[in-house]
């Protein structure tokens, strides 16, 4: 029986392709393992959204190469983002990958290792990007049982002029709604599943495609009407364009749904968000933040920012600040743009250089930490209700989870102390400090 090593580089949306990815080896036969060596086939799903993000995969991509040079892997198949935006170049230089797979063309992954040798098989990068998984497809959990990802569409229409996801992912294209309430009751049948995050590049454009309309709030519906161990269902990568009052409503209503929002602004100046082409402007923004607000009492939101853009003026970052300390957004994360080779706005003039990118950065940062940390402040003698991720290491009763408001992997954490607490089970915990980005607590 072969033994396989999976490893999943970038975002959840990327984590549930190896999921599957690993699912379909093990109904195939193969072994799933976490050894980093010793195995017979070595499986890198890559990242390439950013240039960050490519040096990371191949830096991992260039581990295993090493390791099968020493004999303590048999195959290096390398797959994902990287592969589909550069089948040339990595055909060309990457001689020690066994097998090259794009982003649609995992699902086959089983039977073309069975070919391994005996014909030319090494590449395979389809042109077409039409490929969505479903329930029925194998799946294999790569988080702690407790939480899943849910991928609820795939793709991006938006062409924002700064990205190349549409060209990693294909046009956007939503999975029907039962297939993904199916899913759900699935993964939920063992009855230790607490936490369901829905994902895709623009959650809240799900369904405009399939159905014609936006069809958020009725999926969330369906999920919510389960019968099911899950507490807490997350959306996560909401585009403030395609915001309804019913999903609103509906976010508001039920009580399952995290009233928890992740809603990249990437920016607030009318002039940048023109540049960016994401279909908004200022007063769109504000107007909705204020709604979600007014009508989601106690609505944790986080968002995404990307300072440094190709034209942006002193003025039009000063707007920016100005913006993040009025608006107090409860989780903010920032990037400096990164100029991507075929997208529209690495063709704009005044590209900003890489100190006044940092710059910027840093003054952004400063002030969300100085906003986060007043915020976790107000959280000191409440009690929350904790979902418990893992114990740690060398302490006794001391354990890692997260509140309603914190997303895994992305946000914060809740330091928790205290006597017979488990892993995937939610507890009451008294917070008593915070530290930088995270909650100190006993259990009550």
């Amino acid at each position: 029986m072969l033994k396989a090593g999976i490893y999943s580089l970038g975002c959840p949306r990327n984590l549930v392709d190896s999921e599957i990815i690993a699912g379909s080896l093990k109904s195939n036969g193969f072994t799933i393992c976490e050894a980093e060596d010793g195995v017979d086939i070595c499986v890198i799903n890559t990242c390439a959204f950013i240039e960050s993000a490519r040096e990371e995969s191949v830096d991992k991509i260039m581990q295993a190469a090493r390791l099968k040079k020493e004999g303590k892997i048999k195959y290096l198949i390398v797959c994902g983002c990287l592969p589909q935006l550069y089948k040339e170049k990595l055909a060309k230089e990457l001689s020690e990958a066994d097998l090259l797979l794009g982003t649609n063309d995992f699902k086959d992954l089983p039977g073309l290792i069975k070919r391994l040798g005996i014909g030319p098989t090494r590449t395979h990068v389809g042109r077409s990007l039409n490929y969505i998984y479903d329930e029925r497809d194998p799946r294999l959990s790569l988080t702690p049982k407790h939480y899943a990802y849910v991928k609820i569409s795939e793709g991006c229409s938006n062409a924002c002029s700064y990205c190349i996801i549409s060209r990693l992912r294909g046009r956007f294209r939503s999975r029907p709604i039962a297939s993904i309430v199916n899913e759900v009751k699935q993964l939920s049948r063992p009855g230790v599943l607490k936490e369901i995050n829905l994902i895709g590049q623009d959650t809240t454009f799900f369904g405009h495609d399939r159905y014609g309309k936006l069809k958020l709030a009725k999926l969330l519906g369906g999920i919510c009407r389960l019968d099911n161990s899950v507490r807490w269902i997350r959306i996560l990568y909401t585009h403030p364009k395609h915001y309804t009052d019913e999903l609103i409503s509906t976010i508001a209503r039920e009580e399952k749904i995290c009233k928890y929002l992740d809603i990249p602004v990437q920016h607030i100046s009318d002039n940048i968000l023109k540049k960016m082409n994401r279909g908004v402007s200022r007063r769109n923004i504000e107007d909705l933040i204020e709604k979600i607000r007014e009508r989601i009492p106690g609505v944790i939101l986080r968002t995404s920012i990307i300072v440094g853009f190709p034209g942006e003026r002193d003025k039009d970052f000063n707007e920016l600040l100005k913006f993040i300390n009025d608006t107090k957004f409860e989780r903010l994360g920032a990037f400096t743009y990164s100029k991507e080779e075929g997208t529209l706005s690495a063709k704009l003039k005044d590209q900003i250089p890489d100190e006044v990118k940092s710059e910027r950065f840093d003054a952004l940062m400063k002030l969300q930490r100085s906003i986060s940390e007043k915020v976790l402040r107000r959280s000191i003698g409440k009690t929350l209700e904790v979902l418990v991720d893992e114990k740690c290491e060398d302490e006794r009763n001391k354990f890692v989870g997260r509140t309603q408001g914190d997303a895994p992997e992305i946000d914060g954490v809740v330091y928790v102390s205290g006597h017979n607490i488990k892993v995937g089970e939610f507890y009451n915990v008294m917070i008593t400090d915070s530290v930088e980005y995270d909650l100190i607590g006993e259990r009550a």
